[in-house]
């Protein structure tokens, strides 16, 4: 897999953000964002505490409304079919949401339940995960007792199972060692060839950023920018996506964050 090759990406739209706005009181958390994602598409988000990042996720998970403007998932808008549209979603979260003292079949078969799939179908597709993910011969043991790098494995795996259109990770790498971390990257990037996934990882770690097709950077609720990695360099007149992000955002205590 050639990961800067962007030929390959499908035009059909899987996420289609259009003039959505969120306040909280007084504040803006977002401010009328437009963006989409393409089937097969791996998307960067890049923010600063407080840039809107959460409050994004929030409203393409369901959690919150919208006060104004569209989210349509895989055709479905969200504030109309939100049942249609979440069933698109597959999510990583930055914190851990299995159950520790279940074993890895037992969370996987809780998630394929909630989603109506047949045993047969079920058992199926939890071992068709699990093999990809080379956790096969663990099925059976508890959550546990597994390394970090493998609990996220498995939450990937649990994500994957209604086979959703649309993947997002919220901070998913955060706490794993390096070979960990550039492991789920990787697998996570071969999905969008491999399975026609679209993905939006929202990190603030720059390596993971550079071989995305597009990045978007959001900052006080505004949307900086929605480009492939050599544009925003381009535009912003950098050396990189670190130097370019801390230039649209003028925020030099993201400096350790993003270059960790």
């Amino acid at each position: 897999m050639n990961q800067n090759n962007h030929s390959y990406k499908s035009s059909h739209p899987v996420l289609q953000v259009s003039s959505v706005s969120k306040s909280y009181g007084k504040r803006k958390a977002l401010d009328e964002i437009t963006m989409q994602i393409n089937a097969s598409e791996f998307v960067a988000l890049l923010g600063p505490n407080g840039a809107g990042k959460t409050t994004l996720f929030q409203l393409l998970t369901g959690l919150f409304v919208a006060d104004n403007g569209s989210i349509i998932i895989q055709d479905f808008d969200i504030r109309h079919h939100a049942v249609r549209a979440l069933a698109g979603i597959g999510i990583v979260f930055q914190q851990a949401t299995l159950d520790l003292d279940l074993t890895i079949g037992a969370n996987l078969r809780l998630h394929t339940n909630l989603h109506g799939i047949n045993k047969k179908e079920s058992q199926n597709r939890i071992h068709k995960e699990l093999e990809r993910l080379d956790l096969i011969a663990r099925i059976n043991d508890t959550v546990r007792s597994l390394s970090g790098g493998n609990k996220r494995k498995v939450e990937l795996a649990r994500a994957l199972l209604h086979q959703p259109g649309l993947l997002l990770m919220d901070e998913a790498s955060i706490g794993l060692d390096p070979a960990s971390r550039q492991s789920l990257v990787n697998y996570v990037r071969e999905l969008c060839s491999d399975r026609n996934v679209a993905v939006l990882w929202a990190t603030h770690l720059v390596d993971e950023v550079e071989h995305a097709d597009k990045v978007v950077v959001l900052n006080h609720g505004k949307l900086l920018a929605d480009t492939t990695p050599e544009q925003l360099i381009n535009q912003t007149d950098t050396a990189g996506i670190h130097e370019a992000f801390l230039k649209l955002t003028n925020n030099k205590q993201e400096n350790r964050e993003i270059s960790a």
